[in-house]
């Protein structure tokens, strides 16, 4: 006879949709929480300071 283990007989949903385990981005991975405000895209800025290589 072998032991079992008490979450061995537990019953676990596979298909729970509640919430994630893990958000995909944290609050102090974004620009505020580094505490900068960021106006959007700064494409531009980028175009701008392209390397003399990139034409």
């Amino acid at each position: 006879m072998t032991a079992q283990h008490p979450d061995d007989m537990r019953p676990v949903d596979l298909f729970d949709e509640g919430l994630p385990v893990l958000p995909d981005q944290t609050s102090d991975d974004t620009d505020l929480g580094w505490g900068e405000w960021s106006s959007g895209s700064d494409d531009s800025r980028f175009l701008e300071e392209r390397p003399p290589h990139w034409d």
